[in-house]
């Protein structure tokens, strides 16, 4: 529901759409607190292939998630995101299940590995669409495979790519991260605060 009341630092200047169902992504939007409507995308999304560029995949997912409700909403700003995590040039998925899970936790211990989250804003009634994609490092801790495997065990990784999750009990594994924390947790906020200022999609609000 669009709202242009101030109710935190910023003020919409026009309706924002979350084209997303991540609670982690709504979350980082709310404590900004503007308001917003949710519509994620019911597109199919393309998978992965070995050879394809990981930041162009990112955008390319990004893109595709918001066109849906940019075509539906035209005087909307969509905002929608896509995070994945790169080991090596092998991209991680959401694990299918528990043991898959376990596998990547493997794969990602004791080595840096990149979580680059691409975002698309675009406005129709503005022509506005604008791409981005961040890359944050992030050190998995070199824990024994019985720690990983009681951590996988618990579900929290099963919705998330990598199969862990930086804000909750996975917590514990990150041993260190070089650059945006938000972005590892699934929305790079500093750069897409600076696009909607710079675009006007919303202004401070002044108490």
């Amino acid at each position: 529901m669009y709202d242009p009341e101030c109710k935190g630092i910023f003020q919409l200047t026009r309706p924002l759409i979350l084209a997303s169902a991540s609670p982690r992504r709504r979350d980082l939007l709310a404590l900004l607190g503007l308001s917003f409507e949710i519509k994620p995308s019911s597109d199919k999304e393309p998978a992965w292939r070995p050879g394809l560029e990981p930041v162009k995949f990112a955008l390319d997912l990004a893109r595709i998630k918001g066109q849906k409700a940019a075509h539906e909403h035209k005087e909307a700003v969509v905002l929608s995101a896509d995070t994945i995590v790169v080991s090596g040039k092998e991209v991680l998925g959401k694990p299918a299940d528990r043991q898959e899970g376990l596998q990547m936790l493997m794969t990602l211990r004791g080595r840096p590995h990149q979580v680059i989250t691409g975002f698309c804003i675009r406005c129709a009634e503005l022509g506005l669409c604008c791409l981005g994609a961040v890359s944050t490092t992030v050190y998995i801790g070199d824990f024994p495979e019985e720690v990983l495997r009681s951590y996988a065990e618990t579900g929290e990784g099963l919705d998330k790519a990598g199969s862990y999750a930086v804000q909750g009990v996975g917590s514990f594994l990150v041993e260190r991260i070089e650059g945006s924390y938000t972005n590892v947790v699934g929305l790079p906020v500093t750069e897409i605060i600076k696009i909607l200022l710079e675009t006007g999609m919303i202004k401070v609000c002044i108490m």
